[in-house]
């Protein structure tokens, strides 16, 4: 049996921006295990947003194979890849993107009634919430809690649909460094529970938590 989650094979994404074209990717190949801590790093410009837009099935490649659990999800239609995202994928941002008119509790259930489950989405979210520490706070709005509560509601939200892959893009960059440290600790409990997870970070100290460090640089994986 094939041992992993992710397989991509020389991936490549090229940008026509005028008249130039841009080379974002340039043949990315890279292994996941199931159940892997995996940290992305690299200068600006380096690629990993583009490589973490790929792995979210929000683009397709220019060329190459991205493998999910073995689907080849990298020539998926737009629907097709929107089934993938919404069962498959759970997105944890930097900025939270958290509805500021909903309560932390339909903030976590959101995804699970964009796929027309309501029967058990209540229950869902707030064992969600309960397992980030948050179920007291569940009928609080995001302006009535905390940068780190509202991270933990958003990491509740990616946990809700019983995803393969959590994708993190600097989960920890609008936090201090203590409520960082917190949100981490969380990251890292995830991750020694079975979770398979990809996080986008500028900051060494953060990816050290990572069981790998995979470096980026011109569109390119240097190391890892």
């Amino acid at each position: 049996m094939n041992a992993w989650l992710i397989e991509t094979e020389e991936l490549t994404r090229t940008y026509r921006v005028g008249t130039t074209d841009v080379h974002a990717l340039r043949g990315v190949s890279m292994q996941v295990a199931s159940g892997e801590f995996v940290a992305l790093m690299g200068p600006s410009g380096s690629g990993k947003s583009t490589m973490m837009h790929l792995l979210g099935c929000l683009d397709t490649p220019t060329a190459g194979r991205y493998a999910l659990e073995s689907r080849d999800v990298s020539r998926l239609t737009v629907d097709e890849r929107a089934y993938v995202r919404n069962r498959r994928i759970g997105f944890v941002f930097q900025t939270f993107n958290l509805l500021a008119r909903l309560s932390a509790l339909d903030n976590v259930m959101l995804p699970l009634l964009y796929r027309g489950r309501v029967t058990d989405a209540k229950r869902r979210a707030l064992e969600a919430l309960r397992r980030v520490g948050l179920e007291q706070r569940a009928q609080h709005r995001p302006m009535e809690l905390s940068g780190g509560e509202r991270q933990r509601v958003a990491i509740a939200r990616a946990l809700i649909t019983d995803p393969a892959l959590i994708l993190a893009d600097e989960p920890t960059g609008n936090l201090d460094s203590q409520t960082g440290k917190e949100i981490m600790q969380l990251l890292i409990e995830l991750s020694t529970a079975g979770r398979t997870i990809i996080m986008v970070t500028h900051d060494a100290s953060v990816a050290a938590s990572a069981q790998r460090v995979v470096h980026m640089r011109d569109g390119q994986i240097v190391t890892g």
